[in-house]
């Protein structure tokens, strides 16, 4: 399957996963955006095995996307091609004519997950540029809309379940989040979307989510 994290800024929870996975040493990690690292503030492709698009630039992500679904139709090929978009990143005019083309071209191999925090760098999204309704637009232009609790795994398994047995047009899993969950300072604060804590914050987020500081 192909996975292109269209919301690049996303870039650490990736890198985590990949980490996992055995696709570099799990130490690499904590060069996180240092000069020389492999591992920057956006997905690079060229430097790091595991990433399928190099991204970052918002609304871009969708539309490789669409182009890896495209061609794995006309060659033929059995995999599948998710993204995750922002809500916020919903406001780019390019995000909507990569829908349109995925519903013409009948994209059953592709899912997209929006994350529906309702907040991006500058606020909350309906101030800034509002993406409302974001199900009726995506059925509008052709989509099967699944609406799930983003932070149930059960949910999310289910949805793309269903979004595998969907023919003959694309999905788009609209994911209701918290942004912060589960770190009281931090739950549905905009100013947290692209700051870094010190230690002391830090160690206090980790105990509250339960991980080791």
């Amino acid at each position: 399957d192909r996975f292109v994290l269209s919301k690049g800024h996303a870039a650490p929870a990736l890198y985590s996963a990949l980490a996992r996975k055995g696709f570099f040493d799990a130490k690499e990690l904590k060069t996180l955006r240092k000069i020389g690292s492999k591992l920057q503030g956006h997905p690079n492709m060229n430097d790091l095995p595991g990433i399928d698009m190099s991204t970052g630039s918002l609304g871009q992500g969708i539309s490789a996307a669409v182009g890896m679904a495209l061609a794995g139709k006309l060659d033929n090929k059995s995999y599948r091609t998710f993204a995750v978009l922002g809500d916020g990143e919903l406001e780019e005019g390019q995000v909507w004519e990569a829908a349109m083309a995925a519903a013409h071209y009948k994209l059953d191999n592709l899912t997209i997950f929006v994350d529906s925090n309702g907040l991006q760098i500058d606020g909350d999204v309906t101030n800034v540029m509002n993406p409302r309704p974001i199900d009726k637009k995506f059925e509008a232009f052709g989509w099967n809309v699944l609406i799930i609790d983003g932070h149930n795994y059960e949910e999310i398994i289910d949805a793309i379940e269903k979004a595998r047995n969907t023919k003959n047009m694309p999905t788009c899993i609209i994911a209701n989040t918290i942004k912060g969950k589960g770190v009281s300072f931090m739950e549905n604060e905009a100013a947290w979307h692209g700051t870094a804590p010190s230690k002391e914050q830090c160690a206090k987020a980790l105990k509250e989510l339960g991980g080791q500081e």
